[in-house]
């Protein structure tokens, strides 16, 4: 079911991107003669795209940090301090690639 709704809300994502960019753009291309959307619009749309592919990349990746570490604290809570510091630099170096993902679209676009 989760990836039932996560399938629907990406495809959402991406209308919505590739709408906003119509919109902005004007919904024409005086160079290229007739067109709905300019290149521009389309590196526009798909960066939205990246950010909330990134993102949810991420979240997924943090979650799982989490909850397999929160596993092994309950299994043997003597290790909270061997587990807790690793669990926190994973988590941030998964933060790290989200960010790097977002400054390259938009240094992209």
């Amino acid at each position: 079911m989760r990836s039932i709704i996560s399938i629907l809300s990406f495809i959402a994502l991406a209308i919505l991107a590739i709408s906003s960019a119509i919109a902005a753009d004007g919904g024409a291309s005086a160079s290229t003669g007739f067109s709905l959307v300019s290149e521009k619009a389309f590196m526009g749309a798909f960066a939205v795209v990246g950010v909330g592919i990134a993102a949810a990349g991420g979240g997924v990746g943090q979650g799982l940090i989490a909850s397999k570490a929160l596993e092994g604290i309950s299994r043997n809570p003597a290790a909270i301090d061997k587990i807790f510091t690793p669990m926190i630099l994973t988590i941030a170096f998964v933060e790290s690639l989200v960010i790097f993902t977002i400054v390259t679209i938009f240094l992209v676009k």
